[in-house]
């Protein structure tokens, strides 16, 4: 049996299958009351860890998860993001890891998250034109002050991996991985040797036909759908896999958060497992 819990850092236990909050619509009504619902809905069906980040919504999407769940519920994680900022030539989204740009973003998600600490704040990108020991600096004087709690990064290679762990402590990781997209098969090698916590963004994807096929049918013989066998694999995958999948509708929350449930037979797996990786775009917008 799949273990269904794990602890980020050692100490920080959270439930595996998460919630990414990045599809929630923060417009007004009537899509934000059903926002507030799913959000809800989620911390009901014993969800524990939910992602967001600065760049939805510029802050409006933590604003909306402080709506819904605070007070917090004992136990609840949302972790959040920053690091990419509206601060290119017109005004658009870039990289921005300078001191100055993340210590405000952090300030701000404090107060639109209502809390006087982020347990685990991830860097949303690392940003080229910044040297990285300015940027991780940043985040750990930001962690000796008492205001984060836990250091994490996203999409990185191996190689940035190693060098972020001779700066902080890195707790977790959030790439984007799916069934079908094993682009950064060695970062979760990584993580699983050090223990660090793999966040896999866009965990369910599709887009090559042959291999859908085959996710249908193991899906069929387990009375699951395709997602559900998708999300199944990815924790059985390593037991630092936590998946973060979004959506905006509670009975796609429902159906995502039963593959916790779901059991994939050794063959089944070793299936899975041989279906050819498919190439996928690297939008930093898009987790």
């Amino acid at each position: 049996m799949t273990s269904t819990t794990f602890r980020i850092g050692g100490d920080l236990a959270v439930r595996r299958l998460g919630f990414g909050a990045m599809h929630l619509p923060t417009e007004p009504e009537p899509d934000r009351e059903n926002a507030l619902a799913v959000a809800r809905r989620a911390v009901e069906l014993g969800v524990t860890l939910i992602d967001t980040a600065h760049l939805y919504g510029e802050g409006a999407n933590e604003e909306l998860l402080a709506e819904a769940l605070h007070p917090y519920p004992e136990g609840l994680l949302i972790t959040t993001k920053v690091g990419v900022a509206r601060t290119g030539p017109g005004g658009e989204w870039k990289f921005d890891g300078r001191p100055g740009i993340l210590r405000d973003q952090v300030e701000q998600a404090l107060r639109r998250l209502r809390v006087e600490r982020i347990e685990l704040l991830q860097l949303h990108r690392i940003d080229p034109d910044t040297p990285l020991a300015d940027q991780l600096g940043t985040l750990r004087e930001l962690q000796t002050e008492g205001l984060v709690g836990r250091i994490g990064l996203s999409e990185v290679t191996v190689a940035e991996l190693a060098e972020a762990r001779e700066i902080v402590d890195v707790v977790s990781v959030q790439n984007r991985y799916n069934l079908l997209d094993r682009e950064h098969e060695p970062v979760l090698a990584a993580c699983a040797a050090a223990g660090i916590a793999f966040l896999p963004w866009r965990p369910v994807a599709w887009g090559k036909t042959g291999a859908e096929a085959e996710i249908a049918a193991v899906a069929a013989e387990l009375g699951a759908t395709p997602t559900q066998v998708a999300l199944a694999w990815l924790l059985d995958r390593a037991p630092v896999v936590l998946p973060i999948p979004g959506t905006a509708r509670i009975e796609h929350l429902e159906e995502n958060l039963a593959a916790a449930a779901l059991d994939l037979t050794p063959a089944q797996r070793d299936r899975l497992d041989g279906l050819a990786e498919a190439g996928s775009d690297n939008d930093p917008g898009q987790a």
